[in-house]
């Protein structure tokens, strides 16, 4: 989403996601694993300036200091694609001021590449079109082509075969980042897909389409919850206290350790935010909601 925008500059915002179904239907000869995933936009967000400068550099700087600011973020990775295949002759500057957790299943890093696309898109007059730079976006990552879409939308492949959905029921939504780490590839290799229960992806896709808020909930799973929680028990912890304090549901995000609770009253979201915090479960905490482009 684009915030302000002139000659110069540009300002857009780079939306957290959330899997309401992650299935992993196997491994694929490349090493990849094959994927069914229904993708969704929170309102939660990261912000970045774009700006262009004199030089033919790209300079990054952010509020956190652990995030590389070189060719190891994939900011720089964006900004430099483009610019190489365009040939640029300026340089850019970003300010990335960072809201998503970081490492959590949520895309933070790859929306925060899609932003940069499209930004670089608009400030130097690229003409591409959103199908141009989520082609290019996967380049760098399979989750860009559907931090490019955002919204509702159905990912088939490792991620990159997207068909958009109806938009997602607008709802509170309780993110919780609870201070582990979890290596995502480490989570596929571990995943034993004989002893695993698949998410009825077809049941999310159609109660989505019917605006049926409790068949969503009720449907909704992910696959490597399976690895992850033995391995991390606090997601279990999380996702038990978000439905009894009121969620109508809750799913690890992704490869974890992120989990989302699902509410009908921000309200409630917000008291059990402070049962988290107050209960030592996790420091990194947000009351949110479900995001749709619109």
């Amino acid at each position: 989403m684009r915030l302000r925008f002139s000659m110069d500059e540009i300002t857009l915002k780079a939306h957290a996601k959330i899997n309401l179904g992650l299935d992993v239907l196997g491994e694929r000869e490349d090493g990849y694993h094959e994927v069914r995933m229904v993708m969704q936009s929170l309102s939660l967000c990261d912000v970045l300036l774009i700006k262009k400068t004199n030089d033919r550099e790209i300079k990054i700087q952010t509020n956190l200091a652990s995030l590389p600011l070189d060719g190891d973020n994939l900011v720089y990775q964006a900004a430099k694609l483009l610019m190489d295949e365009f040939g640029i002759g300026c340089g850019v500057e970003v300010s990335l001021e960072k809201m998503i957790p970081v490492a959590a299943g949520m895309a933070g890093g790859s929306s925060d590449a899609a932003a940069t696309l499209r930004g670089m898109n608009e400030l130097f007059s690229l003409g591409l079109s959103k199908e141009g730079l989520m082609e290019r976006g996967l380049k760098l990552g399979a989750d860009i082509p559907y931090c490019v879409m955002g919204g509702t939308a159905l990912a088939e492949g490792i991620g990159e075969k997207l068909t958009a959905l109806p938009p997602m029921v607008k709802c509170p939504v309780l993110v919780v980042k609870p201070g582990v780490s979890v290596s995502t590839k480490s989570v596929y290799q571990n995943l034993n897909l004989d002893n695993v229960t698949h998410p009825d992806i077809d049941a999310i896709i159609s109660c989505i389409e019917n605006k049926n808020l409790g068949g969503i909930c009720a449907h909704i799973g992910n696959v490597l919850e399976s690895v992850t929680i033995p391995q991390h028990p606090v997601i279990a912890q999380i996702k038990e206290l978000m439905v009894k304090s009121g969620a109508k549901a809750a799913l690890m995000s992704g490869s974890g350790p992120s989990v989302f609770g699902i509410f009908e009253d921000e309200s409630l979201a917000r008291n059990t935010k402070e049962k988290i915090l107050d209960g030592g479960l996790a420091r990194e905490v947000y009351v949110t909601s479900i995001y749709n482009n619109m």
